[in-house]
């Protein structure tokens, strides 16, 4: 006869398991354990005795081998928390971040009645604006058709169905429209950097992550080109590396942005800039 293996049991084989990779152990195990078994974290300490079915056991080994591999939780789960709503992700698009929910603050800074997204990935900036202004019109691009399938799953779900999405290389689906707030996070890493070969960025998908040679490639396409997409006071927000701060201020002025601003990001790093467009 099989021994059965408990909450407690398999708990403590999971953090043992990944202690020696990953930063968060104990957190990882815990989340790993409620997706497989569908029962909350507090059972696993509340009640350890109790067994773990075999269908649970299988999946949580799975699981439970996957982020010992590497693999970004996120990924692992199907799923991240982000601000005030859950998002479901995959390998086809970045994990949305912290930093990200700095420039959702900047964007809700104005009331635009009609707005862009580029670059959505999971639509998580979109669908974030979109429940903050129900009567907006917003409009999210992506050049990843895949991306593009996850976010709308992510609108159904979180009732912001009437987002228009459009695949292409950003502002060309879009080309013939005017915007009052246009918000992108785009790819700011250089070739060169060695940030994306470790962590989790080693399992997302690169082109979201590298810009080119400087890093500033995609921020200077967007800057560049929203002139001619927004409307006279209309305003672009962009998030960007902590060292790129300098670099894309001096591309916004020249483009002719003015009330230019950097806002930091929670480590006090420069991460979100804009500016205010004006057709005179």
């Amino acid at each position: 006869m099989i021994a059965e293996t408990t909450l407690g049991q398999a708990r403590k084989q999971g953090i043992d398991r990944l202690r020696p990779t990953s930063p968060t152990p104990i957190l990882d195990v815990e989340c790993l354990l409620e997706a497989a078994t569908e029962l909350p974290r507090v059972r696993m300490r509340s009640h350890p005795e109790t067994p773990l079915s075999a269908e649970a056991k299988w999946r949580y080994q799975t699981l439970l081998e996957r982020r010992a591999n590497g693999e970004p939780i996120a990924y692992c789960l199907g799923r991240r928390d982000f601000m005030d709503f859950t998002l479901k992700v995959s390998p086809d698009v970045l994990i949305p971040r912290p930093e990200t929910e700095h420039l959702i603050a900047a964007a809700l800074t104005s009331s635009p009645a009609r707005v862009l997204d580029l670059g959505t990935g999971s639509g998580c900036v979109a669908i974030a604006l979109a429940r903050a202004w129900p009567t907006a019109s917003v409009d999210a691009v992506d050049q990843s058709a895949k991306a593009l399938t996850l976010a709308r799953r992510n609108a159904k779900a979180l009732g912001a169905e009437r987002i228009r999405f459009y695949q292409g290389n950003w502002y060309a689906p879009v080309k013939d429209q005017r915007y009052d707030l246009i918000v992108a996070n785009p790819p700011y890493i250089a070739n060169a950097e060695t940030e994306p070969n470790q962590g989790d960025a080693q399992f997302e998908p690169t082109h979201a992550l590298r810009a080119g040679p400087s890093g500033l490639e995609a921020l200077n396409q967007v800057i560049s080109g929203a002139p001619t997409q927004l409307t006279n006071q209309g305003q672009l927000w962009l998030e960007h590396g902590y060292r790129q701060g300098q670099a894309v201020r001096t591309q916004l002025q020249a483009a002719g942005f003015t009330a230019i601003t950097t806002q930091n990001d929670l480590a006090g790093h420069e991460r979100i800039s804009g500016g205010i467009w004006s057709a005179a």
